[in-house]
C-alpha cells in the first residue's frame, strides 16, 4: 500500500483504484457480514429458543420487534452523528456494540433478558445499517456503486443463507445459545480490519452540535408508537383507555420532534430534506419494501417450522430461494447500473416483482407443492433486491455531501419503522388468527386428542399453555391441524403488506429520472471548498521541504530522529485543513 494511503487523514484527493476501494470495503464488508450473521442465526432458531424459554407469540413477535424497534429509532441518530465525528470511530463503537448484544442474548434465561439484550443489538445494528452506507458513498462514486452494491449483495447473501443454516445445526447440535455466540470472533476480526485498512479523511474541526432533544423526542415518540402496535388487540382493546394515552402521548411527542427539528441548528433529520422530491419520494418506496425484507424473513421460518413441520436447519434450506432471488437479482442489476447508467426501469420492474410475490406468497397453504413456494419466495426475493439498495444510491445522488449521513440514514430509518410496524401488525394478526382459527377446529382437535389415549393429556396440556409447539414432534393427526391453521395464518398475513407494495410502484414511477452522478462524496467536498490539484502539489511541496528541514545532518536524509514521523503526519494534517 502507498505512502499515501498508510495515514487516514492523507487520503488521495482523486478517485480511488479498485484495489484501494476493495482494501477500504475489507473490513466494512466483514463487519456487514457479522452484523447480518447475528441476526439470520437465529430466524431459523427462534420457533425453538422461544419454545425452550417458555414464551408465546407475543413474546416471539417482541424477540424481533425490539431488535428492529432499537434499529429503527437509532439509524437517524447514528446518521446525524456520521455528519459530525469521525465515521471510522462510530462504525467500530456500532460494531462492537452490536456483539456484546448478542453475546449476552446467549445468556438468557427467559424471553424478557432475551428481549432486553436484542435491544442492545439493535443499537449497533442500527449504526451498522447507517455508516455502511455512508462510508460507501464516501469513497464510491454513485456511477460505480453498483457494481460494488453486487459485493453488499454477496455478502447479505452469504450472511443470510449461512445465518440459518449455521443456526439450525448449532440448535440442533450443541443448543441455541451457541448462535448468538458463533459471531463474537468474527467482530473482534472486523474491528481490527477496519481499524487497518478503511481511510477516510480528516473531518474539519469545529464545534460538535447534537441535538439531544430532537433524539429523545424522536425515540421516545417511534418507540410509543410501535409498542402500541405490537400489543394493541393483544394485551388490551384497539379502543381503549391505553390506546388513547399511548397515541396521544405519541403525537404529543413527534409534534414536540417536528418543533425542535425546525428550531435547532444540527437537526437529527433536516426537515428540509423532504423538499427534495427525491428523497420525499424515496421515503414512501422504503417503508413497503421494509415491511417485505423484514416481515418475511421473520414469518417464512415461522411457516416452514409451523406449516410444514421443518426442522430449524430445514428452515433454512427451505427458505434460499428467496435469497438467491435477492442475491441474483442485486448483483445483476448493479452491475447494469454501473455499465449504462441508468436505473429507474430496474427499479420499477423490481417494485412490480415485489408486489406480485407478496400476493402470490398470500396464496400458500401448509400443503401447498414446494417448487410452487419456491417460485413464489424467488420472485419476491428478486424483487426486493432490485428495489432496497438502489433507494439509497439514488437518494445519496441528489443530496448535498454534507448532508449525505442524515438522508442515507433516514431512508434507512423508513425501511426499518415500516418492517418494525409490519413485524408488530403482522404478528398481531398472526396470534389473533391462529387463536381464532384453533377455536374453530376445536372439535377436529379433540378427537384427534382423544385417539392419542393417555399421551392425549400431555398433547392437549402443551397446546393449552399458549407457547409456540414444536410441530415436528406432534402425533400425526394433531400436526396436520395446527399446521393447516398456521399455513393459512401465515398467508393472510402476506397479503396486509401488498396495498403497501401498490404504493412503491406508484413512488417510483414518479421519481425523477437523474443521471447518476461521478463524483464520490469527498471529492464533491473537496471541490467546493476549492481543494485543487495545483494547491494540493504546492502543499505536497511545502511537506517535503519541512521534512527535509526535520532530518538530522547525519549525510543520508533517510535517517530521522525519533518522532519525526509523527511531526511530519501532523504537518500534513495542518496543510490539509487550510481553506
Amino acid at each position: 500500500m502507498s505512502r499515501s494511503l498508510t495515514r487516514e487523514e492523507e487520503a488521495p484527493a482523486g478517485a480511488m483504484s479498485h484495489r484501494q476501494v476493495l482494501e477500504a470495503l475489507s473490513g466494512l464488508l466483514l463487519g456487514m457480514f457479522v452484523s447480518i450473521l447475528a441476526g439470520t442465526v437465529v430466524s431459523s432458531s427462534l420457533p425453538r429458543i422461544i419454545s425452550e424459554l417458555g414464551g408465546d407469540q407475543s413474546a416471539f413477535t417482541w424477540v424481533v420487534t425490539s431488535t428492529l424497534l432499537a434499529t429503527t429509532v437509532s439509524t437517524p441518530i447514528w446518521g446525524k452523528l456520521a455528519d459530525l465525528l469521525n465515521r471510522k470511530l462510530l462504525i467500530q463503537l456500532a460494531l462492537g456494540l452490536f456483539v456484546l448484544g448478542s453475546a449476552l442474548a446467549g445468556f438468557s434465561q427467559n424471553p424478557e433478558m432475551l428481549i432486553t439484550f436484542r435491544v442492545v443489538q439493535g443499537l449497533g445494528a442500527g449504526g451498522l445499517t447507517a455508516l455502511s452506507q455512508i462510508i460507501m458513498a464516501d469513497i464510491i462514486s454513485p456511477r460505480d456503486r453498483g457494481r460494488y452494491m453486487g459485493l453488499f449483495g454477496g455478502i447479505m447473501a452469504v450472511g443470510t443463507i449461512g445465518g440459518p443454516l449455521i443456526g439450525g445445526l448449532l440448535t440442533d447440535s450443541i443448543g441455541w445459545r451457541w448462535n448468538f455466540f458463533v459471531g463474537v470472533p468474527v467482530a473482534i476480526l472486523a474491528i481490527i480490519l477496519l481499524q487497518l485498512t478503511l481511510r477516510l479523511p480528516k473531518r474539519p474541526k469545529g464545534k460538535v452540535r447534537i441535538d439531544y432533544l430532537g433524539a429523545v423526542l424522536i425515540a421516545g415518540g417511534v418507540s410509543l408508537l410501535l409498542i402500541w402496535v405490537s400489543m394493541a388487540g393483544s394485551q388490551f382493546e384497539w379502543w381503549s383507555w391505553t390506546t388513547a394515552w399511548m397515541v396521544g402521548g405519541s403525537v404529543v411527542m413527534l409534534v414536540a420532534a417536528v418543533i425542535t427539528e425546525l428550531l435547532v441548528k444540527e437537526p437529527i433529520i433536516p426537515l428540509t430534506l423532504f423538499k427534495n422530491r427525491t428523497f420525499t419520494l424515496a421515503v414512501i418506496a422504503s417503508i413497503s419494501v421494509g415491511v417485505a425484507m423484514f416481515g418475511t424473513s421473520v414469518f417464512l421460518s415461522q411457516y416452514m417450522q409451523l406449516a410444514r413441520g421443518a426442522t430449524p436447519t430445514e428452515s433454512g434450506l427451505l427458505t434460499l430461494p428467496m435469497i438467491g432471488g435477492l442475491l441474483i437479482s442485486s448483483m445483476v442489476v448493479g452491475n447494469l447500473i454501473s455499465r449504462f447508467g441508468r436505473w429507474k426501469p430496474y427499479m420499477v420492474v423490481g417494485s412490480i416483482m415485489l408486489t406480485v410475490g407478496l400476493y402470490l406468497m398470500s396464496t400458500i397453504e401448509y400443503d401447498t407443492n414446494y417448487v410452487i413456494v419456491s417460485v413464489y419466495m424467488f420472485i419476491l426475493g428478486a424483487g426486493v433486491g432490485m428495489v432496497m439498495q438502489n433507494l439509497v444510491l439514488i437518494v445519496q445522488n441528489t443530496v448535498d455531501p454534507s448532508q449525505l449521513g442524515v438522508a442515507s440514514s433516514s431512508v434507512a430509518f423508513f425501511r426499518s419503522l415500516g418492517g418494525t410496524v409490519g413485524v408488530s401488525v403482522m404478528g398481531s394478526v398472526l396470534g389473533t388468527k391462529v387463536v381464532s382459527m384453533l377455536a374453530d377446529r376445536q372439535h377436529d382437535l379433540q378427537v384427534a386428542i382423544g385417539k392419542l389415549g393417555a399421551a392425549g393429556a400431555d398433547v392437549a396440556k402443551s397446546l393449552q399453555s399458549g407457547t409456540l409447539p414444536e410441530v415436528n414432534k406432534l402425533p400425526e393427526g394433531v400436526r396436520v391441524i395446527i399446521e393447516s391453521v398456521y399455513g393459512q395464518a401465515v398467508a393472510d398475513i402476506f397479503l396486509i403488506a401488498v396495498p403497501l407494495a401498490i404504493v412503491t410502484i406508484v413512488a417510483i414511477l414518479f421519481l425523477p429520472n437523474l443521471k447518476l452522478g461521478t463524483q464520490t462524496a469527498i471529492e464533491k467536498m473537496r471541490e467546493r471548498t476549492g481543494h485543487s490539484g495545483a494547491e494540493e502539489a504546492e502543499e505536497s511541496l511545502v511537506e517535503v521541504a519541512e521534512a527535509m528541514i526535520a532530518a538530522p545532518v547525519t549525510g543520508s536524509l533517510g535517517a530521522v530522529h525519533p518522532g519525526q514521523d509523527e511531526r511530519q503526519d501532523a504537518s500534513a494534517v495542518s496543510s490539509k485543513e487550510r481553506p
